[in-house]
Parts: structure tokens; sequence; C-alpha cells
């Protein structure tokens, strides 16, 4: 009996000393747990408004695609990546004509799209697993938090106002932290959390998790041999070889191996072809069927219809 008790304490001792599980790295945690903890200076509704505001610029400076098959696709991909995430704000999701491969993901749930990415992409996977990591820049609250973070290094400043001065202290209030690129930048720490929750959100929501890691690989060799296709927002953390390392690692360690993924559907197929046609018409390939079409009669038909113009003359 006593033996069976210093079992039972040894077992239970050395469960004690197993460290806890940590929560952003395990999936099962999707929506019961806060990725966003941090400095942050602002509450949700702010968030949103900030996030409408920079939205507006986005849209006033863009071409933003209005086919109802093409944005109600990328939008109901968004939506159920969105829903298998963290994120607590509604998702806002838009197409930008743009031939750079890029997705561009504001505070508050505002979420672009480029047609680079979409083209770019061999499979639905791919496409998710880039639009995957952007939402999880979302509902990591990378915007913000970092907003945050220069705004706190710019309060840091203030002794510096005995030695320059309220003039010199005013001035650099107005320029103020709160840029787009401020905003948009994001540090290596927090393009490794986002492809980490990225990556899980993808998976969860059944896609084949590689769709990610091949999506990266895809930007990567872009990047190092057509820099102008990727986006320069983009460029600034691009996927390198050391993140997609991390990313394989990632999937072997805290992923569950599926009987099945989704890796692609025909829908995307369709969408692409419809993406591909709307682009070669906007470039002029491919004419509209709508325009008349002038033909030019041919020779022989215009000197028929000459010599029938002509008076006849009767032989008897």
């Amino acid at each position: 009996m006593r033996f069976a008790c210093l079992l039972v304490a040894l077992a239970l001792a050395a469960g004690a000393q197993d460290p806890p599980k940590d929560k952003k790295k395990d999936p099962d945690q999707i929506g019961n747990r806060d990725v966003s903890k941090g400095i942050n200076l602002y509450s949700i509704p702010r968030e949103i408004a900030l996030g409408k505001a920079l939205a507006q610029q986005v849209q006033a400076n863009s071409k933003i695609i209005d086919d109802p098959v093409i944005s109600e696709y990328v939008n109901r991909l968004a939506q159920n990546l969105a829903r298998n995430s963290d994120a607590k704000v509604p998702l806002t999701t838009q197409v930008i004509q743009d031939d750079s491969v890029n997705a561009l993901s504001l505070p508050g749930g505002f979420f672009f799209v480029n047609t680079g990415l979409i083209e770019t992409a061999a499979t639905e996977a791919e496409l998710a697993g880039g639009m995957a990591h952007e939402i999880a820049h979302i509902a990591a609250r990378h915007g913000t938090r970092q907003a945050s973070r220069a705004q706190v290094a710019q309060m840091a400043t203030i002794p510096l106002i005995f030695m320059g001065g309220w003039a010199g202290y005013g001035a650099s209030q107005a320029a103020g932290p709160l840029t787009a690129i401020t905003l948009l930048k994001f540090g290596q720490a927090f393009e490794n959390e986002a492809d980490m929750l990225g990556l899980q959100y993808l998976y969860k929501t059944g896609y084949d998790p590689n769709g990610m890691v091949d999506i990266f690989e895809k930007i990567d060799s872009l990047q190092r041999q057509r820099p102008g296709k990727v986006s320069a927002f983009f460029s600034t953390h691009p996927p390198t070889g050391t993140r997609i390392i991390k990313v394989q690692k990632d999937i072997e360690e805290y992923l569950k191996a599926q009987p099945q993924y989704v890796v692609t559907t025909s829908e995307f197929e369709r969408v692409k072809a419809r993406l591909l046609e709307l682009e070669n018409r906007r470039k002029g390939d491919v004419p509209n069927p709508n325009r008349p079409t002038l033909r030019r009669a041919p020779e022989k038909l215009s000197e028929l219809a000459k010599s029938e113009a002509a008076p006849r003359h009767r032989i008897d």
C-alpha cells in the first residue's frame, strides 16, 4: 500500500514539474486565449475607428475590384479564416487591383488582398496561407500595439524638454509617431508571431498547412529575382529562408497530422481564370465582346458589287 502511494506521489511530482503548455502554440485553444497581450493604448472601438480612417486612404489611392464573383469569393475565404482565428473584431475585406504580391492588414479588421497574391498562388491553400498570416496581425492587434510602443517611446523624451525647450518638444509632437508606415512595418518578433498564429488558423480552417510554406517560398523567390513584384510593405520583412524553416518546424511539432486537408478547389481555379480574363481585358489583350466589329469586304466581293452596280447591256 505504501509502495502504491509512493508511486502516485512520484507521478504527481513529475506532473507538477512539467511546464504548462503555451496556449499560443496550441491550435485547440484558438478562440479561448488572448494573443494580443502587451502594451496597447487603444481600446477596440478606437482601434476600429483608426483602421476605418486608414482604410479610406487605401481605397482613395487604390483600384478596388468590384467584380462580384472575385470579391465575394475572397471575402468568403477571409471570413472562414477569421472564424477560425483569435480575432475579436469583424473583418472587412476588399480586393485591390495590383500586380504586386501582397495582402494588407490594418487595425480594427480592415483587410485588403492584392490581385497579385491571387495570381501568384497555385492553390487555394497557398492563397489562404498568405491571407492567414495577415489575419494573424489583426488578431494579435500588432498595428495598435506597435503604435503604442512608438507613443510610449516618444513620451520617454519628455525629460528632454528641459534641454531643448517646449518649442522643440512641440515640433516632435506635431509630427507624431502614428503614421501609416509605423503601423505597417512590423518588427521581426511580430512577423514571427503572425507566421505561427496564421499557420494555426490555416490548419484550423482545414487547409493543408504546407500551403503557407509554399506561398512563402514563392514570395522569397520573387523577392530575390524580381523585387518589384513584391509589395514595398511586404518586402520590409519578407518570409526569409529562416522563417520558412521555422514554419515547417511548427507544422511538425505543434500540428497533429490530419487524414485529409483542403489543397485547392474548382472555385479557386474559376476565380483565377476570371481574374486573368479581367486583367487581359484591362491591358487590351482581349477584345470587348460588346464592341462592334468592323470588317473590310474582300476585294473580289467589292469588284462584284461594282459590276452589279454598273449598267448592264443586253446581248440578243
